[in-house]
């Protein structure tokens, strides 16, 4: 583990932002994100492929240091109505356009898309890369105003986000499923069609997003698989009086963004 971290009980920071506010840390979240992906083999990442940076409907979410000079994780919230289409669009519009229809419905009241999930090896093992980022990323998805959220999941996360609320989409792919982001490895389409109330959530997962987003900047002893980490919350967003999800969605429907298709990035839950 990192020597700046206690290796008996870590300590780091878990904050969100809009990613337009913050482009030197979206930069780090790339390098890290890249570093980690590599790494394990995937190499379909393209550092120039990096337009999420400049789209006002994103926001991000990083665990750091507490100093703030090294990121150990983070994930991103991408809604409908940016300047590019959702990465779950990109990545299987060519497989199945019936994506672009189901995105369109959903985002006539708020939808976007959980992407881009990872942790350093620094801190593997203490559910940053899993289920910590993931209950913050459907948090803060209410302080935005989505009322739904998309992810494109490996197998080793369906489960979470099953637990967390979200189903398989089955209308779409081959009951769901897609060969992404090469045909060795399997993605599946994943829906949480009620952020506000997590009907389909588990109960252990629902109180603990539902108390994040009444305390959203708060620190927590967090305890998984007999490792204990203490994270610093800080996911109340930032200058979130400048965004507007209106404004957003009616810029989606004036747009023919979701048609384009791009499968360079890889971007997957």
């Amino acid at each position: 583990m990192d020597d700046s971290l206690n290796k008996e009980i870590p300590e780091v920071r878990l904050r969100a932002f809009r990613a337009i506010d913050e482009p030197d840390t979206c930069a780090l979240f790339v390098e890290g994100h890249a570093y980690v992906l590599t790494s394990i083999g995937v190499t379909k990442v393209t550092s120039s492929k990096i337009e999420w940076i400049y789209n006002p409907a994103v926001f991000v979410i990083v665990v750091e240091s507490l100093d703030g000079k090294k990121i150990y994780g983070g994930a991103r919230v991408h809604v409908a109505g940016g300047t590019e289409a959702l990465p779950i669009e990109q990545a299987t519009g060519k497989l199945d356009p019936a994506i672009y229809p189901m995105v369109w419905e959903y985002a006539q009241h708020g939808t976007g898309e959980i992407c881009g999930l990872w942790n350093s090896r620094e801190i593997a093992g203490y559910g940053i890369g899993s289920i910590f980022l993931t209950r913050a990323a459907v948090a803060i998805s209410s302080q935005i105003g989505l009322r739904s959220l998309f992810a494109l999941c490996a197998p080793y996360t369906v489960k979470m986000a099953q637990m967390v609320g979200y189903n398989i989409e089955t209308s779409i792919g081959n009951e769901g499923t897609f060969y992404y982001p090469k045909l060795d490895l399997l993605a599946t389409s994943m829906i949480l069609q009620d952020v506000d109330t997590l009907s389909s959530a588990d109960d252990e997962e629902r109180a603990a997003i539902f108390k994040l987003r009444n305390e959203l900047n708060i620190i927590r002893t967090e305890q998984l698989r007999k490792k204990t980490i203490v994270i610093h919350y800080e996911i109340k967003i930032p200058n979130l009086e400048k965004w507007n999800l209106k404004q957003t969605i009616t810029a989606f429907n004036k747009s023919d963004i979701n048609k384009e298709v791009d499968d360079s990035p890889l971007n997957i839950l």
